[in-house]
């Protein structure tokens, strides 16, 4: 009773700081992280740690249109836990611009962006990974082929479905099969730079100087990939690490297609009183619920 009591409150803790949260300047890193440059396979790409390398090591992947700054309230209290927490910006995003495409293809594809988070991956020791929205595909992926590099992983507002993933999303879903992919991204970065998010306006104006910086054509290529997403879900389950899907009452997609996602891939499930972004919104309380996957992990070793 007295655990049950203390879980309780750790949690409305964790619920009152993330009421709490003030406007912060994104553009700012947080002064105990440490910036540096990786050189991936696609280019060089923009990174930071936090915390002390001994420490089990995390690594949290932005999305589309994203970039590591996405995690400056995120990765705090991971790091106060007791862990290592780094993040780096996908090739062609904001501070990796210049990272890609693939000399292969000529596009930012599958091999482009899954060669470098390998590469970041074995440039330490195994890591829980986060992947957020497109990067949970590209974590699963990494998950069904190189399981040894991951400890846990964590889908936060990932697609819960494959193939075209945007069939899903509410409202628009039923004419997904209709748009471009270049169409697609069309649409959401007017939906960004409009502010259909309803951020403040301290995260519109870096997002916005954030979209000036990040590449067009690899948003327009992640859109494409997106829309052909390969099917890992068996390797995923059976995989044996530890799962958690996080995401919002109010994401993209429903959260009855995350709930039976998780279902089949034998995850937990967090929601939160938010959209598509818990790790702007939320942090608090998705940290939490990390750190109980971790600790899954941790006993498994």
């Amino acid at each position: 009773m007295a655990a049950m009591e203390t879980a309780v409150e750790t949690r409305l803790e964790a619920a009152r700081l993330d009421a709490q949260l003030e406007p912060i300047d994104w553009s700012q890193p947080d002064p105990r992280s440490t910036p540096f440059r990786f050189d991936a396979p696609s280019g060089s790409l923009a990174a930071w740690s936090m915390g002390d390398p001994v420490n089990p090591r995390v690594v949290l992947v932005p999305g589309a249109t994203g970039s590591k700054e996405d995690f400056v309230l995120l990765a705090p209290p991971l790091v106060d836990a007791g862990y290592f927490v780094q993040s780096f910006d996908l090739a062609g995003q904001f501070e990796s611009a210049s990272a890609g495409p693939s000399p292969r293809s000529g596009h930012w594809d599958y091999p482009l962006f899954l060669d470098d988070l390998v590469a970041f991956l074995e440039a330490g020791e195994p890591a829980h990974v986060l992947g957020y929205s497109f990067s949970g595909i590209l974590a699963q992926l990494v998950l069904a082929h190189r399981p040894e590099l991951i400890l846990s992983l964590t889908l936060l507002t990932a697609p819960p479905l494959t193939g075209n993933v945007f069939r899903g999303v509410k409202i628009v879903g039923p004419f997904a099969r209709l748009a471009s992919p270049r169409v697609g991204a069309g649409l959401m970065i007017w939906g960004i730079r409009t502010n259909k998010n309803r951020v403040d306006d301290a995260r519109l104006r870096f997002v916005r100087e954030r979209l000036l910086v990040t590449r067009r054509e690899s948003v327009d290529d992640i859109i494409g990939l997106m829309m052909n997403t390969p099917d890992v879900t068996a390797e995923v389950a059976a995989a044996g690490v530890p799962l958690l899907i996080a995401t919002g009452h109010h994401d993209l997609w429903p959260v009855r297609l995350h709930a039976e996602y998780a279902d089949r891939i034998g995850a937990e499930l967090a929601v939160y009183r938010t959209g598509h972004s818990p790790c702007e919104t939320t942090p608090n309380q998705l940290a939490l619920d990390m750190i109980a996957t971790f600790r899954r992990a941790e006993l498994l070793a």
